[in-house]
């Protein structure tokens, strides 16, 4: 019979006890702390099973000897007692790389781990907090943040960790959905030890020759899905959507003005860049950095869903030209950040071509459903892009950060961006230059961030992230036909929503039958905000609000936490009510 590997066991000894079943959580719990080797095993598996302390305190005592010997945690079965360190008396320096120092870096880091893993387990268990909620001046007296000129010793490095834990975001959490970036996912997150372990720098293949080469497939595996033929072409992961952004604006001007990267923006005529009206902030900020202007950046109208209108973009560009200005770059929108809005990509690409402007899709958060065969139709047309933001530590759940740049024109970064240093880009190097890749980014140090995405597609497939993404979606769906004509709740727009975004007034018993119009919105416009502060209060919940417009504060719930239920919807919206009702 075919193992069922980490899930499945512990459940032939449940089988005996008809109390502890392998379906209860302290039972799968349990199992699955002793999955774990050495000290991590017993210290999860004493934290996982709090509610057996009482009987723990009844039995009889073992001998001091005994009770003083635990693994070693050194992998292997084996009875070799694991010394027992006091950190209170240990400082960083006697760690690696410190003569002597292997064992005791090696407790202190089991420590650590311990602590992590502790935290992640509470994180996914629904009855506690996603908030310890402190004001700032509060929580900067609970604890001293100081820094100071003195060492601290290890213990206190320990305690610094939990502490900082303590009052941490749960972003793991199932009702967390405060952000577009929610969840953890397990195999991300052991990449990211990884990373963090291999400490190295994005920017030759000499110094990062696995973490480049993934880089390489993962992008072409990326373009090749929005559609550019045999994944030809270019990219980069950087910081983050607003940098990636920012990234393919400079581009769209290098290639039209290549003269501007040696003698600056005198040396072009004045330059306009076009973008929706419900648009992310980083457009504008973009064009700021790289010294276009933000007033040169034409805010298009969106309809009441929040899409470009494409009759209105062409007009603009016409008003543009007939002043004088030069049209360089069109930002559309696949998945606005408040309405989740797809612009129409194929209309917009025809008036890109009729008046020759670089087209970019700002698919920062939407450019996940590119991964689901259900979805990727509202994408139609992207693969007619010069560029595209794409950023999977959205809804494909990858950690913090992970957001890629991809660009339809092979070279094009590297003639814009290269500054040929000889200490790092030598000519004469024996292998194939086109890997150091460094020299095409804006940055020297680059992090490395492909790794996590590259296991995390190994570990799930395409199809893993199809499903993952599909969930969401139908989880937003489901709260949106709960909600639409439920008593006390006005949806935003009508419709289904085309992202996993949802957005509602909720109207509290004392605002919902006011007949003065403006006396209601003035008041409605607090309703948010009191029961957001509520939910934070209470750590029960997160989500976000904002107004939009003329629009007065509204609830703007997105899905991208794997972990999300549909109990945990029914949930929200329950919490809603019971903190909003007496308002």
């Amino acid at each position: 019979m075919a193992s069922h590997g980490f899930w499945f066991t512990g459940a032939e000894n449940a089988a005996g006890n008809p109390s502890q079943s392998p379906t209860t959580p302290r039972a799968w719990c349990q199992a699955a702390a002793q999955k774990f080797t050495g000290g991590i095993g017993s210290k999860l598996y004493a934290f996982l099973n709090v509610g057996e302390a009482e009987k723990a305190a009844q039995a009889p005592d073992k001998d001091e000897d005994e009770a003083t010997v635990e693994s070693c945690g050194c992998n292997k079965p084996c009875n070799c007692p694991k010394t027992s360190l006091c950190f209170s008396d240990l400082y960083s320096t006697d760690l690696l790389p410190a003569l002597d120092g292997d064992a005791k870096t090696m407790n202190f880091l089991q420590e650590v781990v311990d602590i992590l893993l502790a935290y992640i387990v509470e994180s996914f268990d629904r009855s506690t907090k996603v908030i310890d909620f402190h004001y700032p001046n509060e929580l900067l007296q609970r604890n001293n943040w100081e820094l100071s000129d003195d060492p601290e010793t290890l213990d206190d490095i320990l305690i610094s960790c939990r502490a900082t834990l303590k009052y941490a975001i749960k972003t793991a959490h199932p009702r967390y959905f405060n952000q577009l970036s929610t969840g953890l996912d397990m195999v991300g997150l052991a990449a990211d030890w990884l990373t963090s372990t291999a400490n190295t720098n994005m920017f030759t293949y000499e110094v990062a020759p696995v973490f480049v080469l993934l880089e390489y497939v993962t992008l072409k595996k990326m373009r090749e899905i929005i559609g550019w033929q045999d994944g030809r072409g270019d990219g980069i992961f950087s910081p983050g959507g607003a940098i990636s952004n920012m990234y393919a604006m400079l581009l769209a001007r290098y290639k039209m003005f290549p003269e501007v990267k040696e003698k600056g923006m005198s040396s072009v005529p004045r330059l306009v860049a076009f973008t929706s009206e419900h648009s992310h902030f980083s457009i504008k900020k973009g064009a700021a950095a790289l010294g276009i202007g933000t007033e040169s950046v034409i805010c298009i109208k969106a309809d009441e869903r929040g899409k470009m209108i494409p009759s209105d973009l062409e007009s603009r560009i016409v008003e543009a030209k007939q002043k004088g200005y030069v049209p360089f770059f069109v930002s559309a929108t696949a998945g606005t950040t408040v309405y989740g809005a797809f612009d129409p990509l194929i209309p917009i690409a025809d008036i890109c071509k009729k008046y020759d402007v670089w087209m970019h899709v700002d698919g920062a958060w939407g450019g996940s459903l590119l991964m689901s065969r259900k979805h990727r139709w509202k994408l139609n047309g992207v693969e007619r892009a010069n560029s595209m933001t794409w950023n999977p530590h959205k809804m494909m759940a990858v950690p913090l950060q992970c957001s890629a740049l991809l660009v339809r024109e092979e070279g094009l970064m590297q003639s814009c961006n290269q500054m040929q240093a000889c200490y790092l880009f030598q000519q004469d190097k024996h292998y194939d230059l086109s890997y150091d890749t460094g020299d095409k980014a804006l940055q020297c140090g680059r992090h490395v961030d492909i790794f996590k995405l590259w296991l995390m597609w190994r570990a799930k497939g395409t199809i893993g992230f199809e499903a993952q993404i599909d969930k969401c979606l139908e989880l937003s769906e489901y709260l949106y036909n709960k909600i639409k004509d439920r008593e006390g709740y006005d949806m935003v727009f009508d419709g289904k929503p085309q992202h996993t975004n949802v957005c509602f007034w909720y109207l509290p018993p004392g605002v919902r039958y006011l007949e003065d119009k403006v006396e209601k919105m003035k008041r409605l416009h607090k309703v948010a905000p009191v029961i957001k502060a509520r939910m934070m209060e209470y750590g029960t919940t997160m989500v976000g609000y904002q107004p939009q417009g003329d629009k007065v504060n509204f609830f703007r719930m997105v899905i991208s936490n794997p972990a999300a239920t549909f109990e945990d919807i029914d949930f929200l919206i329950e919490e809603i009510e019971r903190l909003g009702q007496d308002l």
